[in-house]
């Protein structure tokens, strides 16, 4: 049984005001031909299809052509809803997709057994067993209780989240169980998951989830299924060190920070009723994306040094410049350095320097000695305000302060 483990692909994404759909058509033409080559089952989106609940119409279009590829091809689809989906956006087409050999479970369900999916091998004969579960709100699995401490809800919150997974996971060894006894061999346990678990490293694009007062829940919660194919972090990474609890990553960059790490798909494979191996697949990049740090010169010798007429796509840039001094022409200057190059600048940013996340001081000063106007200017000098927008908006923050401190000061 070969499952292929993917989430996050955010269609419908905007990055930087440039439109993402080109990329992700891209790939899916790319995996389509992944899952034929390798023969795949059935594949398990874990979670955030969409990048908002209202999805533009070219998103939904791309949604529908894939769920008809993959009908076509014979191949089983899970997906799952995530913290960006919408659930009666998801809900919609739902009973629709069914006849198209996909499920979609966009939360969490009132009869748990309807989050029980099997899945089927090429012989159409029962394979594996998925506890689907998608991003899970307080609501689904928690009554609030308002004289309970923020300790206490954030302990009876992950308690309930750990309960949900363990129930599905008795309701799919009772099935496992019943197909052992009609067919005569044992089946895989696969569960789903959109949300952060503890110890995992995020990325910018990634937007902090607090499901109630919950921050990340524990490896611990898990049930001690085959495989655990999770969605949420855009990074590929394990859980707990655990190599079946993992975390596929997005399949394309939705941030500059994430160029640094390889996107990918997983192959899960399972041979007679266990986890064999997990094979990361990578994902090829189908938009030229740059990431450039240093000073001006650095800078500059880097964008002279490299051919950038390789693609005929232009590369996206992000280029952040480390600078102590103040440069009102800063934009301008590294604009001239891509002149005529088949490049777009998304992004310029100043560096932080290791300071600025601390408000300088005299090690003789104390706080009590500092009028509310020097540390609000101490904080101010750690930001950048370098083109006009930005210059004006730092007046208006300044009048602001003014007025709240004027207003205090009179009460």
């Amino acid at each position: 049984m070969r499952i292929l483990h993917t989430s996050d692909w955010h269609l419908g994404q905007f990055f930087i005001t440039k439109s993402r759909a080109a990329e992700h058509q891209a790939f899916i033409q790319w995996l389509l031909i992944q899952i034929q080559e390798l023969k795949i089952d059935a594949v398990i989106i874990a979670g955030d299809l969409f990048d908002t609940g209202s999805p533009p119409s070219y998103a939904r279009e791309i949604y529908n052509q894939f769920v008809v590829e993959m009908n076509r091809i014979g191949c089983q689809l899970i997906l799952l809803g995530g913290n960006h989906d919408s659930v009666s956006t998801l809900d919609e087409s739902k009973q629709l997709l069914a006849y198209l050999n996909t499920v979609v479970i966009s939360k969490v369900q009132d009869n748990l057994t309807d989050q029980i999916v099997i899945l089927n091998n090429q012989q159409k004969q029962p394979a594996a067993i998925v506890c689907a579960i998608p991003f899970i709100r307080p609501r689904d699995v928690i009554t609030s209780q308002s004289d309970a401490s923020a300790q206490d809800k954030k302990m009876a919150l992950s308690d309930a989240i750990a309960d949900h997974y363990q129930q599905l996971h008795i309701l799919a060894k009772n099935r496992a169980e019943e197909i052992e006894l009609q067919y005569g061999y044992k089946v895989p346990i696969i569960a789903t998951g959109h949300l952060t678990a503890m110890g995992v490293k995020s990325s910018e694009s990634v937007r902090d989830i607090y499901i109630g007062t919950l921050e990340a829940l524990p490896a611990s919660a898990f049930p001690p299924a085959d495989y655990i194919a999770l969605g949420h972090i855009h990074r590929p990474q394990l859980v707990a060190s655990s190599e079946h609890i993992r975390y596929c990553g997005s399949p394309i960059p939705l941030s500059f920070d994430e160029l640094s790490n390889q996107k990918q798909v997983l192959l899960v494979e399972f041979t007679q009723g266990k986890l064999s191996h997990v094979d990361p697949i990578s994902v090829p990049m189908f938009q030229p994306m740059q990431y450039i740090k240093g000073d001006l010169a650095l800078i500059k010798s880097t964008i002279d040094q490299q051919d950038w007429s390789v693609s005929d796509l232009p590369t996206w840039l992000c280029i952040e410049v480390e600078t102590q001094d103040y440069l009102h022409d800063l934009q301008q200057r590294v604009q001239n350095f891509c002149e005529g190059l088949n490049v777009e600048i998304l992004q310029l940013k100043r560096a932080r320097n290791s300071k600025t996340n601390q408000i300088s001081r005299d090690n003789s000063e104390a706080l009590e000695e500092l009028q509310p106007g020097d540390v609000f200017e101490r904080r101010l000098s750690t930001e950048c305000f370098d083109t006009d927008e930005e210059k004006l908006r730092l007046q208006r923050i300044k009048q602001t302060f003014s007025h709240i401190v004027e207003e205090i000061k009179q009460q």
